[in-house]
């Protein structure tokens, strides 16, 4: 049995969850888009103890590389990281919104909060993504042949299509959409699809 921490600290859900060989053997989310920090190593710990595995039983990570914001992503990219260099086991990211449209079947769009009135997007066809992700107002993403809407109930409201498929990233979708897991994984790269809020002094004309 291959047992897989999956994290995601991409959305408000601070997900922690154990999956082996395509089954959740525990899951620990809490809904805070202001607690990724204090929320996901006790995540992790909780559901490893209601697993019954230490972390010494895990052989993998997986890990919502975003789109989202830029502080949700850095902590669970680090802790990700983190975990794989301590125990010596791969590491491997995929895109957070994999996540939900893995889950969804026909035409559907998969929206999650960019803030500043626009959001993250991706189209999915079978679970299959086939556009995206990018970063838009709603508005400005296309909706031809689209039949539903997956993500964000509040932003899914918007584009007037039903709402059907997860709220948040699933961590079985976010373990299947590994693409390969022979070999060493490939670098883990945020999705941040923007500059972040925060600007150096150089950027703010202070030196």
């Amino acid at each position: 049995m291959t047992n897989v921490l999956v994290i995601d600290t991409a959305t408000p859900a601070v997900t922690a969850a154990i999956v082996a060989d395509g089954v959740v053997l525990a899951e620990r989310v809490t809904r805070d888009p202001r607690a990724h920090a204090e929320c996901l190593t006790p995540n992790v710990l909780g559901a490893l103890a209601d697993a019954a595995l230490t972390m010494g039983d895990l052989d993998a990570v997986v890990v919502g590389c975003g789109p989202g914001p830029f502080t949700g992503l850095r902590v669970g990219m680090a802790t990700a990281a983190a975990y794989g260099h301590a125990l010596d086991i791969p590491v491997h990211g995929v895109c957070s919104l994999d996540g939900i449209g893995g889950q969804t079947a026909g035409e559907v769009l998969v929206v999650t909060d960019a803030r500043r009135r626009e959001v993250y997007w991706a189209r999915y066809r079978d679970g299959l993504r086939v556009a995206g992700p990018e970063v838009a107002a709603p508005a400005d993403v296309a909706l031809d042949g689209v039949v539903a809407v997956a993500g964000s109930p509040e932003h899914a409201a918007q584009f007037g299509l039903p709402v059907s498929g997860p709220e948040y990233p699933m961590p079985v979708a976010l373990v299947a959409a590994v693409p390969n897991w022979d070999g060493v994984p490939e670098p883990l790269v945020p999705l941040y699809l923007r500059r972040p809020d925060a600007k150096t002094l150089a950027e703010r004309g202070l030196q």
